[in-house]
């Protein structure tokens, strides 16, 4: 089955792809696609990365395949992190390392991830100060992230911002500690609604049939305090990357 865009959902635009497979692959090719034009007009680019198996996935299909990205030019940022020690393989940052910027060349000061609960900062709510220090500073002086990787669970949470949970509701700041998580770990540092509209381009990858109620509800235009993921939209697009499965809800 090819690849095609589904023009029937207003307000997102919808990707379907034959399977989980497809799926990574578009996600990758999206996201050096941003990447590079974000380049060639600015510069410099920005990413803020996904965990979980699809975001992980996508990772290791750029290290394949990373065209003409200058990765000395690119700064990394996180959408949440688990708070636990550095090398916890349960790390975001450690998960993204070993898929992709371990075997690129990547500035190290380019590459900002979410303090260790082992680390400088012990204190989760500490710990997400300093990370929204370091996102207000990037955003002040480039005024956007170019692309924020989005995976969704099976009730719509993205990043760690879960449904009727404060941290979905935060209108202000960009990042927020987690402390009572519905998904271990409970403690997590996370990016929020505000932080992910600030950038250019949101990218939601998105598999399974689990997730189908939730996909149809979030581009439907649910509230985000009870589909977190329908309040994940870009300032120039929002692109849901879905495959067959995630897909059947759809209408």
């Amino acid at each position: 089955m090819s690849d095609h865009t589904d023009s029937t959902f207003p307000g997102d635009t919808v990707e379907v792809h034959a399977d989980s497979d497809a799926l990574v692959a578009a996600a990758a090719v999206r996201f050096v696609a941003v990447v590079v034009a974000a380049q060639a007009e600015r510069g410099s680019a920005s990413v803020v990365l996904t965990g979980g198996g699809t975001g992980i996935g996508l990772l290791e299909r750029v290290r394949k395949s990373p065209g003409d990205i200058d990765w000395s030019r690119l700064d990394v940022f996180w959408g949440d992190e688990r708070f636990v020690p550095a090398g916890d393989p349960e790390r975001n940052d450690l998960q993204s390392r070993q898929a992709l910027l371990d075997h690129v060349p990547v500035d190290p000061a380019r590459v900002h991830p979410v303090a260790a609960s082992d680390g400088e900062y012990p204190d989760p709510v500490e710990a997400a100060a300093e990370y929204s220090t370091v996102v207000q500073a990037y955003l002040a002086e480039h005024g956007a992230f170019d692309l924020h990787l989005l995976g969704m669970g099976g009730e719509g949470h993205v990043n760690s911002l879960f449904p009727h949970t404060d941290a979905v509701r935060e209108k202000h700041e960009l990042v927020v500690a987690v402390t009572d998580s519905p998904k271990p770990p409970p403690v997590r540092v996370t990016l929020t609604l505000p932080a992910i509209r600030r950038a250019r381009h949101v990218v939601l990858v998105v598999a399974g049939a689990a997730k189908a109620e939730a996909v149809a509800a979030a581009v439907g235009g649910a509230d985000p305090v009870d589909i977190p993921a329908a309040g994940a939209t870009g300032i120039d697009s929002t692109t849901w990357l879905v495959d067959q499965e995630a897909r059947t809800a759809l209408r």
